[in-house]
């Protein structure tokens, strides 16, 4: 399990280097993030490494993760009342233009590359 934490962390610590050394405007857990999956499809790592085992755990306890930003709304709750239109506002768009980008893209790669790939075995679901 140590193990597993370490390398997650290890992780976090290259993208926030990453990030600061290239002046991005990502964060450097998301770069730190990416690089992780991408060393993870790479190496085509088991179930039973210690990463995957230490990130399974981690998703057991993944509410415990919230309560810090629901400290911060409750701490800034008349703030974020006063200015509750354009948040709502901001939430409304972004989930709308997420939705519209993932769904062009998901039929741009649908017409790229024929037919929708999965890379889980489809355990008798429609499978000929």
């Amino acid at each position: 399990m140590i193990t597993g934490l370490a390398w997650l962390l290890g992780f976090q610590l290259i993208g926030e280097f990453v990030s600061e050394l290239f002046d991005l405007p990502v964060p450097g857990p998301v770069i730190g993030m990416l690089l992780c999956f991408c060393w993870l499809r790479f190496r085509r790592t088991g179930d039973d490494a210690p990463i995957v085992r230490a990130a399974g755990q981690m998703l057991k306890h993944l509410q415990l993760f919230f309560v810090p930003a629901g400290v911060g709304v409750v701490v800034y709750l008349s703030l974020i009342g006063h200015h509750a239109v354009p948040i709502v506002l901001a939430l409304v768009v972004s989930w709308t233009l997420g939705l519209v980008v993932v769904g062009w893209t998901a039929t741009l790669l649908e017409r790229a590359f024929g037919k929708p790939r999965d890379d889980l075995p489809s355990h008798g679901r429609g499978a000929a």
